[in-house]
């Protein structure tokens, strides 16, 4: 699914358009975020894409739900 991920002064958001859903980023499996596992403030799990990590913010990429069980979908 399409997302965008942000800077805000909170910290780190994701929106999804099509659910028009935004989400302060509460955990990851890197700390430069690319690669691994996002968790959401609503509590999905997005598998992100390998990127630089000196990706400039805001970027629009494709990230994968995970299921309940850890998953990918």
């Amino acid at each position: 699914m399409k997302v965008m991920i942000r800077r805000s002064p909170e910290g780190l958001s994701i929106y999804v358009p099509k659910k028009d859903l935004e989400e302060p980023i509460v955990g990851s499996e890197r700390e430069t975020l690319w690669g691994g596992w996002i968790r959401i403030g609503n509590g999905w799990v997005l598998d992100l894409p390998e990127m630089a990590s000196d990706t400039p913010l805001p970027i629009t990429i494709n990230a994968r739900k995970r299921g309940e069980d850890g998953e990918g979908q």
